[in-house]
């Protein structure tokens, strides 16, 4: 690297990389005549983030492009799309996630939706529900600031509706189930609970029972894997571990059950045949995430 290279700004050294033609044109073959605008959005994003100056230019770019081949903006103001910078092994890097408007912007591009929305729940505001139809009456008065819900709704051309509401309190344990930097204070469960919530309920709603594109389930698939990647390496920063390979779980799926060790299955007492009862009927215990909205 020469001398004048090292001398220069984080920001110029984003902006070199910019100018080369092979990046000009892989921006403007994903986004035409609105390149220029999403480039100097970019610059703006890196020159207002010291964490992200931290990271490669070549890697910033990277992954801006997957948000301009979604043809999503990456402004923070808009939600749409973000580029976040993270911690790995005392190294900064970027990754582009798909904020729940993202997920709104994509669904709606299918032509098949009516209507597709996703909102916080204040004090007040659930007033019932029916529980034969599902329907949710969020027509109550707003008693406080206090967050006590979510919920995502849509509505198909077809005439099919459906509507998800979560609890707080579901959410946590969704959360803690899935996200092993929960309780980490790079985890954004910590710094940006509501929008992680809102995308969560929403993303449960549209993979369960709305419709996708090929673009869509690739960037929602995408999007689930970097989210379960930075939360392994997150999980490794506040634990001082060194991970090399994890495996990463499937929101869908049960996780895996831990197995006990030779040692343990030694020293346990034989089985004994247990008595014959009669059998009994009950009714299946519900295991959250439920398949119907808990209302």
């Amino acid at each position: 690297m020469s001398t004048n290279t090292q001398q220069l700004t984080p920001v110029q050294r984003l902006k070199n990389a910019l100018s080369a033609e092979s990046v000009k044109e892989q921006f403007k073959n994903a986004l035409a005549d609105s390149a220029p605008l999403f480039v100097a959005s970019l610059i703006d994003i890196y020159a207002s983030d010291r964490n992200l100056q931290e990271c490669e230019p070549g890697a910033v770019i990277m992954e801006a492009l997957k948000a301009a081949t979604l043809r999503l903006p990456i402004n923070k103001n808009l939600g749409f799309a973000y580029i976040v910078p993270y911690r790995n092994r005392g190294k900064m890097e970027p990754q582009m996630q798909i904020g729940y408007k993202g997920l709104i912007q994509l669904a709606m591009r299918t032509g098949e939706y009516r209507y597709l929305n996703a909102d916080v729940v204040y004090e007040g505001e659930l007033k019932g529900y029916d529980k034969l139809t599902g329907h949710l009456d969020l027509s109550g008065e707003k008693k406080s600031d206090r967050v006590v819900g979510y919920f995502a709704y849509l509505e198909l051309l077809n005439g099919f509706s459906k509507a998800v509401y979560w609890t707080k309190e579901q959410v946590i344990e969704h959360a803690k189930r899935f996200s092993k930097a929960f309780n980490s204070d790079y985890s954004p469960w910590k710094t940006d609970f509501d929008a992680m919530a809102l995308k969560t309920v929403l993303r449960n709603l549209i993979t369960k029972w709305g419709i996708m594109s090929v673009e869509m389930v690739n960037a929602v698939d995408r999007d689930i894997e970097a989210d379960a990647q930075r939360e392994i390496n997150e999980y490794a920063n506040s634990e001082e571990l060194d991970i090399v390979d994890g495996e990463v779980l499937d929101e869908e799926q049960e996780p895996p059950k831990e197995q006990e060790s030779p040692e343990k299955q030694a020293t346990k007492p034989p089985k004994q045949e247990p008595k014959k009862q009669p059998v009994q009927q009950t009714l299946p215990q519900e295991d959250w995430p439920q398949e119907e909205p808990p209302f």
